[in-house]
Formats: structure tokens, C-alpha cells, sequence
């Protein structure tokens, strides 16, 4: 547990490797060696630090499902659940990562679980192991245009007992263009969403129509959406993308369509980008055995603990960590 903790609060201040790591468990003061259980080597209670080595040995092989479940990394008391895929190129022989993002509500968002993909193959074949594990019953799932699967669908509903709510573009020709024949112009189910961020002022307008029973060709589906995005920073975009749920309209409303809309939007520019920007996840050379998935989950672990603590910008929180790497990591962490 004391190499656990270690790694958890090096990452907590900043360390990117297992050579960060053991760095600065080299550094570590014997007060800070003493909080986290480190083992004593004397009778003159000196604390030693685990080696580099050590720590490489323990992320590389304890199991990945084990330390997600250890550091509460499952969706419970989730009400969605954004899946999310992003090309890693330089991370062979994985080719892409999925991540799973739990939702409780719009003010809490944590990145639960990431799965790395064979080169060979891609994402969509990895959906149901990613989300297997963990007990869906009554959560939306949502994921973008390339999970939209007729298989996936039945996954959700009749294996997980959840709810699916996926995007449709172009990757379903036949799909999209029902959708768009659909007379939208009928449509009195609408929302209007209005936020404002990174310079960015965003209208969103959410029309439903309900289609069950009316032979849609998808799955379980009851819902369809149509959303209408109006962008304004430097230049004005308009975009329109359609959706497709179970979800009746007594489940969810217009409004609530939005929301779960916005939360894959928001998997992307919350977790991806922190993950590639201050992590520099993309250029980690960690590729052995479990590691890439283990120090993935710690860096989730990170980010979750940071934002829970009521930091909203995550690379200012852990330069604040590195400020006295040795007392503030693990505070935030409740170690006594």
C-alpha cells in the first residue's frame, strides 16, 4: 500500500514516469515516508524509500481493474457515462485509448477508466470490454458517431440494462438521412443553450421527435434529436448534428438532451486535453505490461482528486502541489 501511496502522490505533484516517481520518493523527507507507511530499516526508525525499480515492478504488473476499483474509479451514482476514443500514435503497439467518463451531475465530472486499443484494430471492438465491468443499470451511456452501432446499442440495453444516447453523422448513411427527412419543422419539443468560455460564445438549439413505433431503423430506439450550433470567437460556425436514444420522452426532455449532449463535448476538451497537455500523456514512454493503463488511471486519479478540491484549472493545481511536493499531495489525499 506505502508504493501505492507514493505513486499516487508523486503523480498528485506532478511526476510523469517511473522515474519521476522514484525521484522524488529519493526526496522525500522522513516525516513524509512516515505518512505514507513507508518500511522501517533500523532500530533508529529510519524510513526507506521504495527504489524506482520498485515502483516500476508495482504499476507495471498489479492488475488494472484492481487499482480503478481501489481508487473508486467505477461509475456509481453516475447518471451518464461519456465513452470517448483518441488516436495515440506514438504510444505502439497501442493505436488508440478509450476512456470512460462518469457524470453525477453537471458540476462533477470523473475520468473512471481508460482501455488502450491493439494497432490492429480500433475502438469500436473494445466498447464492450471497456464498459463491461462496471454495473450500468438506469445510466446513459454516450459516445460519438463512430460507436454509433447497432450491436452496441443492444449491449447497452439488453446486457447492461442502461441507456444509450450516440450520435449520428455520415458513418450511418442510411440512419442520417432518415433522420434528416424527419419533419423537423413539426418539431414543438425545442431548448435553447446558451454558454460562454475560452472565448467562445456557443447557442445550442435542441429539437426532439419521438419515433418509436414508427419502424426507426436502429435498435431500442425511442428519441431522435436535433441539434443546431451557432459558434462565435474569431469567426461564426453553424454545425448541424443529429442524435438517437431509448430514452422516451418522459425520461428525457429537450433540456436534458442538451445536457447529455454536452457531456461528451465536454470528455474531450476536460479530459483529453489535460491528459495530452499537462500529462504529456501522448509522449510517455511507459508501454510494458500494464503500465500504460495503470499510470493512466493514476493520472485520472489526479486530475478527479485536483477538481474535487475545487480546482478548475488542473496545470495551476499542480504547479500549487509542486510547491511543497512533500506536505500538500498529501493532504489532498488525507494521508495523516
Amino acid at each position: 500500500m506505502s508504493v501505492l501511496l507514493v505513486a499516487c502522490s508523486a503523480v498528485v505533484a506532478g511526476a510523469r514516469s517511473f522515474a519521476a516517481i522514484g525521484q522524488w520518493a529519493r526526496s522525500a523527507p522522513q516525516a513524509a515516508l512516515a505518512r505514507l507507511g513507508a518500511r522501517t530499516v533500523s532500530v533508529f526508525g529510519v524510513r526507506l524509500a521504495p527504489s524506482m525499480a520498485t515502483i516500476g515492478r508495482f504499476i507495471d504488473q498489479v492488475c488494472p481493474g484492481d487499482l480503478a476499483d481501489l481508487l473508486e474509479c467505477a461509475p456509481v451514482g453516475a447518471d451518464t457515462l461519456a465513452v470517448d476514443g483518441q488516436e495515440r500514435p506514438r504510444s505502439a503497439p497501442w493505436r488508440h485509448s478509450g476512456r470512460a467518463s462518469a457524470r453525477g451531475d453537471h458540476r462533477h465530472r470523473d475520468d473512471r477508466h481508460q482501455l488502450r486499443v491493439p494497432a490492429k484494430t480500433n475502438e469500436i471492438t473494445c466498447f464492450t470490454a471497456l464498459l463491461a465491468p462496471y454495473d450500468l443499470t438506469g445510466v446513459v451511456v454516450t459516445a460519438d458517431a463512430l460507436h454509433t452501432q447497432r450491436d452496441l446499442a443492444r449491449f447497452l440495453v439488453e446486457d447492461k440494462k442502461a441507456h444509450y444516447a450516440f450520435t449520428v453523422k455520415g458513418n450511418q448513411k442510411g440512419l442520417h438521412h432518415q433522420l434528416r427527412a424527419l419533419p423537423w419543422t413539426k418539431a414543438s419539443a425545442k431548448f435553447p443553450d446558451r454558454t460562454k468560455g475560452h472565448g467562445r460564445l456557443e447557442t445550442q438549439v435542441v429539437q426532439a421527435l419521438t419515433v418509436s413505433g414508427l419502424g426507426m431503423d436502429f435498435p431500442h430506439a425511442a428519441q431522435v434529436a436535433k441539434i443546431t450550433r451557432h459558434r462565435t470567437n474569431s469567426k461564426r460556425t453553424r454545425e448541424t448534428v443529429y442524435g438517437i436514444t431509448d430514452l422516451t420522452s418522459r425520461q428525457a426532455s429537450p433540456e436534458r438532451l442538451a445536457t447529455i449532449a454536452r457531456s461528451q463535448w465536454t470528455i474531450e476538451n476536460r479530459l483529453h486535453f489535460v491528459r495530452d497537455t499537462t500529462f504529456a500523456e501522448d509522449a510517455s514512454e511507459i508501454r510494458t505490461e500494464h503500465g500504460p493503463k495503470n499510470m493512466a488511471t493514476l493520472r485520472s486519479f489526479a486530475i478527479n482528486l485536483l477538481r474535487a478540491a475545487g480546482h478548475t484549472n488542473v496545470a495551476a493545481a499542480l504547479r500549487e502541489m509542486s510547491y511543497e511536493p512533500f506536505r500538500r499531495p498529501l493532504d489532498l489525499l488525507g494521508i495523516n
